[in-house]
């Protein structure tokens, strides 16, 4: 059982890639515990798997809720906790049996290597690591000195990513051109009360919807000055990128809305740059696309003053 808002390959991975070893895959709403235990086949289930946060809507598990839910039918649990990192987030303190990071992100820090680190109990990972050798996925020498040499400063690098991050999604909530902000750390978002309650950090990822269409959200990233255009996150480099285009390009409008991803999306991966910095950069991009937040008497006396004779 997996939860629906997750990274794009993870989801064709169980659906598609482990469909061909006879594994089928149920895909419940995030955040619907109910769904979730429904989902389950007594004697048959044998994983939960969920991201906390989410890509790209940053929903948060309630981890002691999977891990009640999942002991309760004999489960074992995998949360995939890269946007969070071990910073902010131990799924593993929680009772999660097996902990992901794509180490690709934060934890190296620096956008140039590709790595992957997975958690657990010893005697539940030999297997994983035995297969190693038949499979291939062992990471090079000069890769793993990258990574050793990026979490001496994961720390330092993610409490600046936490604190820039928190502050460009209160600037956003409060500007008239965006619709909507999606970020844990906000009150506003649907799962603020968990996150408040396992999260020490909200992360470096704030995801929002401009007010317009797909061409108009396309044109504010182009006018960001500051962030490369770059489907990655959690490095030093603040990176920015318009999912329906960047990772479900081949789709179409429809196609992603049953996905959930919105023309209008944004995802901004913070990195270590000055916060006022980033935060003007917002303001010179944004300042193209027509304010929605008008009043009907602000609408009536533009009105008069185009047409009055």
């Amino acid at each position: 059982i997996m939860t629906d808002d997750c990274y794009r390959r993870t989801r064709q991975f169980c659906l598609t890639y482990l469909k061909r070893f006879g594994i089928e895959t149920t895909v419940v709403p995030m955040g619907d515990y109910d769904a979730l235990e429904a989902a389950i086949i007594p004697k048959k289930t044998r994983f939960i798997i969920s991201e906390s946060p989410t890509n790209p809507y940053l929903r948060v598990a309630d981890l002691e809720r999977i891990v009640e839910i999942a002991r309760k039918y004999r489960i074992r649990t995998l949360i995939d906790s890269t946007f969070a990192t071990p910073v902010n987030q131990r799924p593993y303190e929680f009772g999660i049996d097996f902990v992901l990071h794509s180490a690709t992100k934060y934890l190296s820090g620096h956008n140039d290597i590709l790595a992957g680190v997975i958690v657990g109990r010893a005697d539940r990972i030999k297997a994983l690591k035995d297969a190693r050798g038949v499979l291939g996925g062992v990471v090079d020498p000069q890769n793993a000195f990258l990574l050793e040499r990026g979490i001496k400063t994961l720390g330092l690098r993610v409490r600046q990513q936490n604190a820039t991050a928190q502050a460009v999604a209160e600037y956003l909530e409060s500007h008239p051109a965006i619709e909507r902000v999606w970020y844990p750390g906000l009150a506003s978002h649907p799962d603020h009360d968990i996150a408040v309650r396992q999260m020490e950090g909200f992360g470096g990822v704030v995801s929002f919807e401009v007010v317009g269409d797909l061409e108009t959200t396309s044109r504010f990233i182009d006018r960001m000055r500051i962030p490369y255009i770059a489907p990655s996150l959690g490095g030093v480099e603040s990176l920015i990128e318009q999912p329906s285009i960047m990772s479900f390009y081949e789709l179409s409008t429809e196609e992603r809305l049953a996905l959930g991803m919105k023309d209008n999306l944004v995802r901004f991966a913070i990195g270590i740059e000055d916060a006022d910095d980033i935060l003007n950069d917002l303001e010179q991009a944004l300042s193209f696309i027509p304010r929605q937040r008008v009043s009907v008497r602000q609408v009536e006396q533009l009105w008069e003053q185009r047409f009055r004779y």
